[in-house]
């Protein structure tokens, strides 16, 4: 069974930092990406930033130059790096990993509970 379980999240002051980390557990037969996500009050969930084949592909506009995602392969564990805080950053952050338990499995996405992001003075 995989699960993911995010941490880092709290409340920060605008301009500020927090880092996010992911930690997965389970086997997979095969792993197309891995990424972050977000949503805020009465707003739909939105890609943040994704790795596909370990290399970091997207980042939405909106944080392009201030988030950094990352992975450390070893522990098996995803980051999300956020640099410059803002009110607008302010959210449900939830990572997600998108496979198959085995090789005739079907492609499925994998949630995290997630971690609330707050961005306020």
């Amino acid at each position: 069974q995989v699960q993911l379980v995010e941490s880092g999240g709290g409340l920060v002051q605008p301009g500020g930092s927090l880092r996010l980390s992911c930690a997965v557990s389970g086997s997979m037969f095969s792993v197309y990406a891995r990424g972050w996500y977000r949503q805020a009050p009465g707003k739909q969930r939105e890609l943040v930033a994704k790795i596909t084949g370990g290399v970091p592909t997207n980042y939405a506009d909106s944080v392009k130059g201030r988030f950094t995602i990352s992975r450390d392969a070893a522990k098996n564990t995803l980051f999300l790096q956020m640099n410059s805080l803002k009110p607008e950053d302010t959210a449900v952050y939830y990572c997600n990993v998108q496979g198959r338990i085995t090789s005739i499995s079907p492609r499925n996405d994998y949630w995290g509970q997630g971690t609330q992001v707050t961005v306020s003075s």
